[in-house]
């Protein structure tokens, strides 16, 4: 796979909710702050979208999407200075609502968005949220052609429900996630640092992408140069003002990445983990795992078990609460 790919797949991103806004006239709406990240589309009308800490609003138009990863408060607005509603509020008033429906308000017909809301339940989400931006917006034309089967496949799914039609539609909310980063990516992320401002760079993205493909190697710095075309020293430089770590630590951080995802998810033994990623004794890699994690590798997996028992149980009230607002 490929590094964004890689990060994507590590931190599991799942559907916590999909569906869209269908409105009719003037409408505000106050939305609260959230954990993971929302991705939404206007597939018709324009959305004033304006976001605590973000000092000017920004106009949505017709096929625009835009990717909210900093879980801020936000509103979304057909008229800039008009007065909002809650977002509970608003689903109080839609009785016969369901996950993966549409909430249509005043008649609809006039503004209607569609998307999901992704929770991360991978560790250690701000090797993502921290490289992007408060809101990540999709505008250019030829960015919108790329949205576009998706988002129309969406709209139909929610317009026309189908059996598997919830599957299907958070599988399109989830390719609208990947797709609007892609692109955002592709926008070349000039000034900014961080392995996904590195991924816009065809140099550091080569060595990136080495480490990625074979983290067990034992990379040097010389490799690492050569796959991008430079000199030792000159790569090494770049390297950490671009991704803000040395190429070593990144590394080693990506392996230790890796590590902690199969000792959650998986019943291999440390020193099975500790081979496949490079580490000739589990001591070392113990080490390198307890500098980079703040924890021995034991205490990370038992820390997770507890935690995935908690969480389990908070999703199960979450879930009922949204039963409840959806009458």
């Amino acid at each position: 796979m490929d590094p964004l790919s890689d990060v994507l797949s590590l931190l599991k991103p799942r559907s916590y909710m999909c569906g869209g806004f269908d409105v009719g006239g003037e409408l505000s709406i106050q939305f609260p702050k959230h954990q993971g990240i929302k991705c939404y589309a206007l597939v018709s009308g324009q959305y004033w979208l304006s976001m605590e800490g973000v000092p000017d609003a920004v106009l949505l138009s017709a096929g625009d999407c835009f990717v909210l990863p900093r879980g801020r408060p936000f509103r979304l607005a057909t008229v800039l200075k008009s007065t909002p509603i809650d977002m509970l509020t608003l689903l109080h008033a839609t009785p016969g609502r369901r996950n993966g429906g549409i909430v249509s308000v005043n008649g609809g017909g006039s503004h209607f968005m569609v998307g999901g809301h992704f929770i991360l339940s991978g560790n250690h989400a701000d090797i993502l949220l921290a490289a992007l931006p408060p809101i990540v917006h999709i505008r250019k034309e030829s960015d919108k052609a790329a949205m576009r089967w998706s988002l129309e496949r969406m709209m139909q799914e929610l317009r026309e429900p189908q059996p598997g039609g919830s599957l299907v539609a958070q599988h399109l909310a989830y390719m609208m996630l990947v797709q609007a980063l892609r692109l955002h990516l592709a926008e070349g992320l000039q000034g900014g640092v961080g392995w996904l401002f590195a991924l816009a760079d065809k140099q550091m993205s080569a060595a990136i992408n080495a480490m990625h493909d074979d983290p067990a190697h034992r990379w040097t710095l010389q490799e690492l140069a050569a796959h991008s075309g430079m000199s030792r020293s000159v790569f090494a430089q770049k390297f950490k003002q671009t991704v803000g770590e040395s190429a070593m630590e990144y590394l080693t951080r990506w392996r230790m990445l890796l590590a902690g995802d199969r000792l959650t998810n998986s019943s291999d033994a440390i020193s099975a983990i500790a081979l496949s990623l490079g580490y000739e004794s589990e001591s070392a890699f113990s080490t390198a795992f307890k500098r980079v994690m703040g924890c021995s590798p034991r205490e990370y997996s038992r820390s997770f078990n507890r935690d995935s028992l908690s969480h389990a149980g908070a999703e199960a009230d979450r879930a009922h609460q949204l039963e409840a607002i959806a009458g």
